[in-house]
């Protein structure tokens, strides 16, 4: 399910629910974010380009040069993510 709408219909995401929706998409649990796992938060924050946006996110976030994003460095892609000022829809608020 994509979150992301027009901005004229919706507000922007909290820090604590872009650190659920990137959260949810570690599907193996072990507290890192691979490039799969990005693209498919990405994909769900309605992305259009979300390989890019992850290549992108990678060099904002990834301090130990992994090639994945750990718990440690998930504020730095909250934050970088916060800048490019992704919304969400009023009617999903509650996520």
């Amino acid at each position: 399910m994509t979150l992301y709408v027009s901005k004229s219909a919706s507000v922007a995401l909290t820090a604590e629910k872009l650190k659920a929706i990137f959260k949810e998409q570690d599907a193996d649990g072990n507290g890192l974010l691979t490039r799969e796992e990005l693209r498919k938060a990405f994909e769900k924050l309605g992305s259009r380009y979300p390989d890019w946006r992850v290549r992108r996110s990678l060099s904002h976030a990834d301090t130990d040069g992994d090639g994945s994003i750990s718990l440690d460095e998930l504020d730095e892609l909250v934050k970088y993510v916060i800048k490019l000022g992704y919304k969400v829809a009023r009617s999903a608020i509650s996520i």
